[in-house]
């Protein structure tokens, strides 16, 4: 599935955007998603913030990448290491 910004053009009727085509649920999670790292970046008064959404979303891009060849390659995990 490739994923489609809202264009301001959402409805709320039904199971999905008219707008954008994903459901409403996806669109309240990606919601949830921008506000909690509005909110970090906030609480940590960085003044740098294009910088540091940038770097946010090139982690992020590269920590899916990773899980996926794991997943290709037939590991269960999804790549991203815990403690130690």
């Amino acid at each position: 599935m490739k994923f489609s910004p809202c264009r301001d053009a959402c409805t709320h009727d039904g199971t999905h955007c008219q707008g954008c085509g994903r459901s409403h649920k996806e669109v309240a999670r990606t919601k949830a998603l921008v506000a909690s790292v509005v909110q970090f970046t906030l609480d940590n008064e960085f003044e740098n913030i294009e910088e540091f959404t940038t770097y946010v979303g090139i982690k992020a891009a590269r920590k899916v990448r990773a899980a996926l060849a794991e997943r290709e390659a037939g590991n269960p995990g999804i790549g991203i290491k815990i403690g130690k």
